[in-house]
């Protein structure tokens, strides 16, 4: 149920190692099977922030049960595993997070609805 969704205007030469760090990290972080964390990667994107196309990510997790009080430590692993991987500065990060309803997240011809 957790999607990271990754938005760069980097060109990354091997993404398969970065988007399984990605997937082991978040499942780690959320307490979540990884059998259900999904990653999507979308590089070298025609990007600007701050008026600037230097190196640059957008990042969005989504997941049910999204725990709020975690937010900053989850920023700051993100972060720094991006900026470890692709070489940009932290500061040219945003991190939207998301809590999805129970409901409104299909999976499996249903939802995760109880």
């Amino acid at each position: 149920m957790p999607l990271l969704t990754l938005e760069t205007n980097v060109s990354i030469s091997e993404t398969s190692g970065l988007v399984k760090q990605l997937s082991q990290t978040v499942a780690e972080t959320l307490g979540k099977p990884e059998r259900y964390v999904m990653v999507s990667l979308r590089e070298n994107h025609n990007m600007l922030f701050a008026g600037s196309s230097d190196p640059l990510a957008y990042l969005e997790l989504k997941s049910i049960g999204l725990p709020e009080e975690r937010t900053t430590e989850i920023s700051a692993l993100l972060c720094t595993l991006v900026s470890g991987n692709l070489g940009i500065s932290s500061d040219r990060i945003y991190i939207e997070f998301a809590n999805a309803e129970r409901h409104m997240w299909g999976w499996n011809k249903a939802t995760f609805a109880r």
